[in-house]
């Protein structure tokens, strides 16, 4: 699954999103993390405490994600634009990290299906594609 060079830019410069993962029990957790677009079309998860925090430890459990970074550009005229990412995640230790304060420990998506919206014009175009 890649990003159109549109999402790439959008990725790019958005900065912040939210990871939800769902724990062994059921739980569904959802927390705003920082994140890297890598080369490869996967996207690197960061954080101060990395392996000591629930979604990675959801992550080594086997947990699917969504990974949703979005942002209102304007309210008038309405304007929103996102990506949804929805795939597998690895928990991998000792990798270098979005940004170098962080723990060398990351949660690496691999997307399986995006949605996109707002990406390429109005609030309202949306695109889907992969697997449900």
């Amino acid at each position: 699954m890649t990003f159109t060079i549109n999402e790439q830019r959008f990725l790019a410069e958005a900065g912040i999103g939210r990871l939800a993962t769902v724990s062994p029990e059921g739980v569904v957790q959802n927390n705003p993390t920082s994140y890297r677009m890598n080369a490869d079309g996967t996207i690197d998860i960061g954080g101060m405490g990395m392996r000591a925090s629930r979604k990675y430890r959801n992550v080594e459990a086997g947990s699917r994600v969504s990974f949703v970074i979005d942002q209102q550009v304007s309210l008038e005229p309405y304007v929103i634009r996102g990506i949804e990412v929805r795939g597998t995640a690895e928990a991998l230790d000792d990798e270098e990290p979005p940004f170098p304060p962080q723990e060398r420990a990351v949660i690496r998506i691999h997307p399986e299906r995006i949605i996109s919206w707002g990406i390429d014009g109005g609030s309202f175009d949306f695109t889907s594609r992969g697997a449900e």
